[in-house]
């Protein structure tokens, strides 16, 4: 087959080129498993996951010791979403088109609308994944990095994730432009960001060991109501059911990615599955690994937080964007061409095809993919 659309390659490389650099924090920061293989809609990608190192006593002998077993795991990432952005022209309108603004310059204008939205559709699920994190820091409603100089609600981030015994390296952070107003506005002093970075070319810092990326597609999460709302027995350490008991008149509603705070525990607890519980009744409410990190009593009073950003820290292991090129006929379809091309600064691979019609044209950029938190415990929430 002739490759009919080499000539696009320049626009092709241009649009990736302007796209690459819009407020996809995400796609770069999270794991990208990706190959040359296609992928069918609701096709399984499984995922390797060990489990921890043994250790053992060391007990010189003359003989080695045999190793220990281990069983791996795995964890399986299913194919959501198979889509794509097409836009097509036929002679006429070509010819039109070469009379003014030139065919060429349009087509390659709308290669970018297309890059961008399948891009933008890959983020907005990647932000998705918000609501299976672990627990939160900072204050909902209350913009991060507010304060000139000082890095707290980054540490505070970084904190929940040492607590959970994530990976010192290749933790993130990826924020709303909001709260980058304050990171660019306030923290861009060489003194207190201790580069010129910010301040010469707007490049976000890595601060505490968490390189900092924007996002358009950051979460605003609404609120929901609790009032009345109690522990209805005791919970230990480690507990990710909560029994909820709801007095009369009360209300429980929460929706996944939702926070809960209990009393006695300054810690922020994300809501992993929504869950309603009517007044004068008991349910069930299910928090996000590692569950309570404070044992609660019968009694204790549980409550709601304000409606807040989502600002996202994770380690880059915890959260896998599986990306396929869509499935296609072995015996081939209509498409005259068809090549992949791999943005160099996200990673990610999008398929371009081009099928020829009757007097008609239609290009295609085509994206499978599917995203998971596979370790929920190296993952936090920095409200704002």
């Amino acid at each position: 087959m002739a490759n009919n659309i080499a000539q696009l390659m320049p626009d092709i490389y241009e649009a990736l080129d302007i796209v690459s650099r819009e407020l996809t924090g995400m796609i770069p920061a999270v794991t990208m498993n990706s190959s040359a293989e296609r992928a069918g809609l609701n096709q399984k990608i499984r995922v390797d996951v060990e489990p921890a190192g043994n250790v053992s006593d060391i007990t010189p002998a003359m003989t080695i010791p045999n190793p220990t077993d281990q069983t791996s795991g795995s964890t399986d990432i299913v194919i959501t979403k198979s889509r794509a952005a097409e836009f097509g022209f036929i002679g006429d309108e070509q010819k039109i088109l070469d009379t003014g603004i030139g065919y060429g310059n349009v087509r390659a204008n709308k290669i970018a609308q297309a890059i961008r939205s399948v891009t933008n559709e890959v983020e907005i699920d990647l932000c998705a994944l918000q609501a299976s994190f672990s627990r939160a820091a900072g204050a909902s409603g209350t913009t991060p990095f507010g304060t000139a100089g000082n890095y707290t609600d980054a540490s505070n981030a970084l904190k929940i994730l040492k607590d959970n015994g994530a990976p010192l390296t290749d933790n993130q952070l990826v924020i709303n432009t909001t709260a980058g107003v304050n990171l660019l506005g306030l923290q861009a002093n060489v003194d207190a960001a201790g580069s010129a970075s910010i301040l010469r070319q707007g490049v976000l810092l890595d601060i505490n060991g968490m390189p900092i990326r924007e996002s358009a597609q950051i979460v605003d999460q609404a609120a929901q109501a609790q009032t009345g709302c109690t522990v209805t027995g005791a919970e230990a350490i480690g507990s990710t059911s909560i029994g909820v008991t709801v007095a009369g008149g009360g209300a429980f509603s929460a929706d996944a990615g939702d926070i809960l705070t209990f009393a006695d525990d300054s810690r922020k607890y994300v809501v992993a599955t929504a869950v309603d519980i009517a007044g004068g009744a008991t349910g069930t409410v299910v928090i996000a690994a590692p569950g309570l990190q404070q044992a609660q009593s019968a009694t204790k009073a549980i409550a709601g937080d304000a409606a807040g950003s989502r600002n996202m820290a994770f380690n880059r292991s915890a959260l896998v964007l599986a990306a396929r090129a869509p499935a296609r006929p072995s015996e081939g379809d209509m498409a005259e061409d068809v090549i992949v091309i791999t943005d160099p600064r996200s990673g990610l691979s999008m398929e371009f095809a081009m099928y020829k019609g009757y007097r008609k044209v239609r290009y295609e950029v085509g994206l499978a993919w599917g995203v998971k938190n596979i370790k929920p415990e190296h993952t936090a929430l920095l409200l704002g």
